[in-house]
């Protein structure tokens, strides 16, 4: 019997391999997390300089998503193999850093976790198909770009636009809806999304978002059609609105400052995907439509 022919037959063992899969891939989104947004700012600083035609800085030491290896950033420790283990290292070592003792951010655990159970429901979800496998680097990116966004306002296109050509791609195969319904969930997403803009402008003379907003839902459109853009929106503005006075309220902050659209959109995008026909027929029967 072949790994394949045993984890098709094996849910459950599928499922946990889904997971630790997850776990190692949330360590590493913690990276991405922390580092992409460094090397953008760093790449348009280069290009600020050039536009203005200023002398270029003296290199710096290298620095990506591979290099230079990771850190303490209170005393500079290199974590080592053992101390980089999703989880349990950090339970091992307290939750603190092995030199300095410095507490290590609980945030770093909490990703690899939701990463490692967003996995594990998905393999369950869907079982050993390509779905799954797609559904994946889906919820992998989405993850990475919610927090991204979190953190500073910021949906990267080299994260977005590549997922959203493959979700094009994975329907012309007809995987999540026709190729059709997908290259109109794109351009329907953008559209949408991008009249609300200047339509806000023109009216308060404001930027109520930004064009990271319209990609996203764009890419949200290709993977899962035009049909699922309407729950996404109804879900993502709620979501976004009763947790946006939550958070204003919790950092006594002014109704006037930015709170980051796309983790809502993300969020709502996903699972719109997972369970949109059944939230929609349930709302039609309970309307009484059908």
């Amino acid at each position: 019997m072949s790994l394949i022919d045993f984890l098709a037959s094996h849910m459950l063992a599928f499922v946990l391999c889904a997971l630790l899969l997850g776990l190692l891939v949330g360590s590493f989104l913690n990276v991405v997390v922390y580092r992409l947004p460094k090397m953008m700012f760093r790449d348009w600083k280069v290009q600020a300089r050039e536009a203005l035609e200023l002398p270029a800085e003296p290199a710096g030491a290298t620095f990506n998503l591979m290099l230079p290896n990771s850190c303490c950033p209170h005393c500079g420790h290199e974590i080592k193999p053992w101390e980089n283990i999703p989880l349990l290292s950090y339970l091992v070592l307290r939750g603190k850093c092995s030199a300095c003792k410095s507490p290590i951010s609980l945030r770093y655990p909490l990703v690899e976790l939701t990463c490692g159970l967003l996995s594990a429901y998905i393999a369950w979800h869907f079982g050993l198909t390509w779905q799954t496998g797609a559904m994946l680097l889906l919820t992998w990116g989405l993850l990475a770009m919610s927090l991204i966004d979190a953190d500073h306002q910021l949906l990267p296109d080299v994260l977005v636009l590549p997922l959203l050509w493959l979700g094009l791609i994975l329907n012309y195969f007809g995987l999540f809806t026709s190729l059709g319904d997908a290259l109109w969930g794109a351009v329907a997403g953008y559209l949408s999304l991008w009249s609300v803009y200047w339509l806000f402008k023109l009216i308060t003379g404001k930027e109520g978002m930004g064009y990271g907003d319209f990609k996203l839902l764009a890419m949200l459109g290709a993977w899962g059609g035009w049909q699922i853009l309407p729950l996404t929106i109804l879900l993502s503005s709620l979501v976004g609105a009763i947790l946006g006075v939550i958070l204003l309220r919790l950092r006594n902050a002014e109704t006037s400052t930015p709170i980051p659209f796309g983790p809502y959109l993300a969020i709502a995008g996903w699972i719109a995907l997972l369970w949109g026909d059944k939230i929609t027929s349930s709302y039609l029967q309970f309307a009484g439509f059908n």
